[in-house]
């Protein structure tokens, strides 16, 4: 398969292979990888780069900033992934593309600023994150600054990328923030710069991190917001004992740093005994967003629930839902993909257990679907169909399932479709019918209808309300759903609930509801 894409030449581009190999080919210089080989890419030496993968191979991109070894590593070099590095690379990965490290400053550093000791609280120019833009694209500019706050493109090259016009863009920054462009851009920046101070870092190694042309620059406009020099800013606060001193940005810098020390073998800093745990901000999403527990467990916190995440487990999250995403020490996560609220009917989390051997595959997904190394006819809807398959599979195992290839085909389509708006027809054959009943000891009409019962049966054990169940095993109204609930298993769904051991809380592992409207491109 071959995958190729275009980077920003503010950053730098690390490419490494966990499976199989690849050709990456930046202009002239061209480097094959193997698994266990990365190759470092600096931003000057070219945005345009290609690469071609071996069926199987999983690679993962990393963009690190402009700053980091920009004067060690000035050119292409290929080098080694030491032992046991692997997952720190691919949670650093996950930084890069999740907000967990895309969204939202800390305020712990704004607040300890006013607080400091010998004067009262200033006026602060901002003392809560900064304020943001809703028209589309201001905001896709300020996402994009908030990632990296030294891009330093002009509002006619931001406006091109956005698709937008640099009036409409000033225009949308003044009338949403407040502030003119420059004026919001420079704030993003100075708060960048809080945070690496707080963390640690000297002041000449963060003018350039955070978009400033000079040292003299950078210090006079720190000193006027925040009436303190970046010297004295960060003297202060390491002088004082904080609860989160590395804020989710700095840490990601701390990171960065980290990985350029990897490619030299003989400094490669020590495996991390835990990678750390990790959670975003509060926040909603436009579309529904696939999430995957690759090691370790995760949480989804909405509202007053909270749906554990095991290992393996790949969790649709509402679109429009308000929540709150996890990882504990030692684990990670990893976005499958999206889908539109008119490909996938949800209003409640839905799961589906993938076991270890799909790891690669599953990589390979959250890569295609979140960074320009995908294949060239990469269709985004395929995580729709694979997750249904998935449930199907789940679903398969609560019934007795046919061994005849046609009759289990037939199953298997309806699996699929319970809770679908039109799901398929069957009108199958005398021979089907009579393969259902002499392999299941059922006709097809008392399987489908065993299905759904055992299937609602499981929902409602995982904590599922009844009328969410009805709706996700295709019965339009509680009563009915009810009925035939209590005629098959003896108890209504209430009394089955409240039968059920106490437990926490899981998002429905099975019920995909999948109206899709056409396969997307």
């Amino acid at each position: 398969m071959r995958s190729s894409g275009l980077w920003d030449q503010s950053e730098h581009l690390l490419l490494w292979v966990r499976t199989g190999s690849a050709c990456v080919r930046v202009g002239d210089p061209e480097f094959r990888l193997a698994a266990g080989e990365g190759v470092w890419i600096p931003a000057d030496v070219g945005s345009h780069w290609t690469i071609v993968t071996e069926p199987g191979t999983v690679a993962f991109p990393l963009l690190t900033h402009p700053s980091i070894a920009a004067e060690a590593l000035s050119e292409p070099r290929r080098f080694a992934i030491p032992e046991g590095w692997q997952d720190w690379l691919i949670q650093s990965f996950n930084f890069m593309i999740t907000p967990l490290t895309s969204h939202g400053y800390s305020q712990d550093v704004l607040a300890d600023l006013l607080r400091r000791p010998g004067s009262g609280p200033p006026e602060p120019a901002f003392a809560v994150d900064p304020v943001m833009p809703t028209a589309g694209g201001a905001r896709e500019v300020a996402d994009e600054l908030l990632r990296n706050p030294a891009l330093d493109l002009t509002i006619a090259e931001w406006a091109e990328r956005v698709l937008s016009s640099p009036r409409t863009l000033l225009r949308d920054f003044r009338a949403d923030t407040g502030l003119t462009f420059e004026q919001w851009r420079l704030r993003c920046r100075l708060n960048a710069a809080a945070e690496y101070l707080a963390a640690g870092y000297g002041a000449g190694q963060i003018a350039a991190r955070v978009g400033f042309a000079t040292q003299n620059g950078f210090t006079r406009a720190f000193k006027q917001q925040f009436r303190q020099t970046p010297h004295e800013f960060g003297r202060d606060r390491s002088a004082r004992p904080v609860a989160n001193v590395l804020t989710q940005r700095a840490a990601a810098a701390r990171q960065a740093d980290d990985l350029m020390r990897i490619m030299g073998a003989e400094n490669a800093p020590a495996v991390p005994d835990m990678l750390p745990a990790a959670r975003t901000p509060s926040h909603t999403n436009n579309v529904h967003v696939l999430v995957w527990t690759y090691r370790g467990s995760g949480y989804l916190d909405i509202g007053e629930h909270r749906y554990e995440q095991p290992r393996g487990v790949a969790t649709w999250i509402p679109a429009g839902s308000e929540h709150t995403m996890g990882v504990r020490e030692n684990s990670i996560s990893l976005p499958l993909g999206n889908a539109g609220t008119g490909d996938l009917q949800l209003t409640e989390p839905l799961q589906a257990q993938f076991s270890p051997a799909w790891d690669d595959y599953l990589m390979f997904c959250s890569i295609s679907a979140r960074t320009p190394v995908r294949p060239d006819d990469y269709d985004p809807s395929h995580i729709l169909d694979l997750f249904a398959d998935q449930v199907a599979a789940q679903r398969a195992l609560s019934v007795p399932m046919p061994a005849d290839a046609r009759a289990r085909r037939a199953a298997m389509d309806y699996l699929r479709g319970i809770g679908t708006s039109g799901g398929p027809k069957f009108d199958l054959p005398a021979d089907t019918h009579r393969a259902f009943r002499e392999q299941t000891g059922m006709s097809f009409a008392r399987w489908r209808y065993a299905a759904r019962m055992r299937i609602a049966r499981g929902l409602l054990a995982g904590g599922a309300k009844p009328s969410a169940v009805a709706r996700r095993v295709g019965y339009a109204h509680l009563p009915t759903f009810s009925a035939a609930f209590t005629r098959f298993h003896g108890l209504s769904p209430r009394d089955y609930v409240s039968d059920s051991a106490d437990g926490p809380r899981r998002a429905q592992s099975v019920g995909v509801d999948n109206r899709r409207q056409g396969s997307g491109a």
